[in-house]
């Protein structure tokens, strides 16, 4: 005689009722991991914005209100006087309008060959060369130079009696230069100093762009026949338009912010003149001899404002270009 054999499982031990403190617990830990998840970036970003509202916002604000007023330690009341300074400003100063024609035509000077110099420069760079580290290397040395240190090398090259750019010209026979009185040669002096302490650093961020494109690209057009030439044009340099774009607006930033290396340019008690007749006298120069010299401060204000607007339109109009010329590729 057989039985059927029982394949279930035997019970298990009794779960024992939950209490009322776990039901409890178990929608507080729910909560609590929401809430985390939701929340907790937002703390890991607070301090930046702290930071930036502490240092970044609140003298914007302040810049705002001083330029509505009539700040100056010379005086010991404050008066509101609107729109007055921007009035002012931009109907009723030539100075202003001089130091404004001087920035932009040292931000042209430089910046152009700047990129143009670093792309080229990145391109040689990012081919196979003997010694590539130390090249590499070199092209950050003027980096970390001390501006200061720049500008007084850069002013005995362009030195009227004894500079060597002079003797050069000495020796073809041309006449010399007075680099400081005359405005263009102004330019060109000063636009070569800011090329050669930032066409490296360009350099360098191209250079790691390049590093990025995958060299199967190239491996294929040089099957289909495309030259070093036309590999660069058609593959590397629409590989880094989003660089350029980024270059060209930190570059525009930098060129209308131009202070050190026209101050430097020239020495004594007048430096933020720009020269004997404001001839490279830039815009933040004029800024800080309204503020330190003519004690000014809310004028001071409008012009850092203006400047301000300045900056945001010529990178917007950058950006818009750069943007147009990638589509329309």
């Amino acid at each position: 005689m057989s039985f059927p054999l029982d394949t279930a499982a035997p019970p298990g031990p009794a779960r024992p009722p939950e209490t009322p403190a776990a039901h409890r617990r178990r929608p507080v830990g729910r909560t609590l991991n929401r809430l985390d998840v939701r929340y907790t970036p937002y703390l890991f970003v607070l301090p930046f914005f702290v930071i930036f509202a502490i240092f970044g916002l609140y003298p914007i604000a302040y810049t705002f209100w001083i330029a509505l007023t009539d700040r100056s330690p010379l005086n010991s009341t404050i008066s509101f006087v609107g729109l007055d300074n921007f009035v002012e400003l931009l109907t009723d100063d030539p100075q202003f309008w001089n130091a404004v024609l001087n920035t932009f035509g040292m931000f042209a000077l430089s910046t152009v060959p700047q990129l143009l110099l670093a792309l080229v420069l990145a391109n040689a760079l990012n081919r196979k060369l003997r010694a590539q580290t130390f090249f590499r290397m070199a092209i950050a040395m003027p980096i970390i130079t001390s501006t200061a240190v720049v500008a007084l090398i850069f002013s005995m090259i362009y030195a009227k009696e004894f500079g060597l750019v002079n003797w050069v010209l000495d020796t073809v026979g041309l006449d010399p230069i007075d680099w400081r009185a005359n405005r263009f040669a102004s330019w060109f002096a000063i636009s070569t100093m800011v090329d050669w302490r930032w066409v490296g650093y360009n350099a360098l961020i191209y250079l790691a762009a390049m590093q990025s494109i995958s060299k199967d690209v190239y491996e294929a057009a040089s099957l289909d026949g495309a030259s070093r030439r036309r590999q660069f044009w058609s593959i590397t340099i629409p590989q880094l338009r989003p660089t350029i774009i980024f270059t060209l607006i930190i570059s525009t930033i930098g060129g209308l912010q131009l202070f050190t290396e026209p101050l430097m340019f020239t020495s004594g008690a007048g430096a933020l003149s720009g020269g004997t007749e404001g001839q490279f006298q830039t815009i933040t120069m004029y800024l800080l001899d309204v503020m330190n010299q003519r004690f000014r401060w809310g004028y001071a204000g409008a012009v850092a404002l203006v400047l301000f607007f300045l900056i945001a339109l010529m990178s917007t109009v950058n950006y818009l270009l750069a943007r147009r010329i990638s589509s329309d590729k």
